[in-house]
């Protein structure tokens, strides 16, 4: 009852904050003064990287988890991260190509942060196509260590704009400075937005683990039917 009642007040929480943002973002906070509304791609492509972004970091600690605890959550949580993160990546590319045409007068650029973000989009394919051809239990340790290696990719497609030329702005908010450029209402809509995304791919995040958890469970009982069955066909 309790998990049930603090479920349904984090979503009651999340929907108020992403309707707060959905509503700054369109309607209250101002235009670009160059870009002009062009700009309010950036309340999706920034969250949804930023968030792409927490749930490789997630993959990265309960990949860890099954190498030092062997708890068997820990593996569904990193392949539910992996498959949450893999979308934000999508859509962070598909909002990035948007925005781009839009600013920049091309959908596609040979830039370093379009194509790292590619890699990373790559990198995580590999993982999760990976632990679904892997044994569950043997496979699972190979797994876990790509799963921790991967994560190297992270902080190269954040900092490609500070270590190579390319068109894609300086980041904002995790700038090695701490006072961004920015309106203060533009501020607060991109913090809202951040937020409203972090929350909903927590709780993405937490569904599909008790998914995966539950089929497991499922599966194991099939098999141990099955194993029972054979026996009993055998004593006959």
């Amino acid at each position: 009852m309790r998990r049930r009642r603090a479920r349904f007040a984090f979503g009651a929480v999340t929907t108020v904050v992403a309707l707060t943002a959905l509503l700054f973002g369109a309607f209250i906070a101002p235009p670009d003064v160059v870009q002009g509304n062009a700009q309010r791609l950036m309340y999706l492509h920034v969250p949804a990287a930023w968030t792409a972004y927490l749930g490789f970091l997630i993959v990265l600690l309960a990949s860890l988890g099954v190498l030092f605890t062997r708890f068997r959550r820990s593996s569904d949580v990193a392949r539910a991260a992996a498959e949450v993160g893999l979308a934000l990546t999508a859509l962070t590319l598909a909002t990035g190509s948007l925005w781009g045409g839009l600013t920049w007068g091309t959908w596609w650029a040979w830039d370093a942060r379009v194509l790292s973000t590619v890699a990373m989009g790559l990198v995580y394919t590999i993982y999760l196509a990976a632990r679904s051809l892997a044994d569950e239990e043997r496979g699972a340790p190979g797994v876990a260590v790509l799963g921790v290696i991967g994560f190297a990719i992270v902080p190269v497609v954040h900092f490609s704009v500070l270590w190579w030329r390319t068109l894609h702005q300086p980041p904002t908010i995790l700038a090695p400075q701490l006072n961004p450029p920015m309106d203060a209402t533009m501020l607060f809509t991109l913090g809202a937005a951040v937020l409203a995304f972090t929350m909903l791919a927590l709780m993405a995040i937490a569904l599909r683990t008790r998914g995966l958890a539950e089929g497991s469970v499922d599966v194991n009982q099939h098999s141990a039917l099955h194993r029972g069955s054979t026996s009993e066909r055998a004593l006959q």
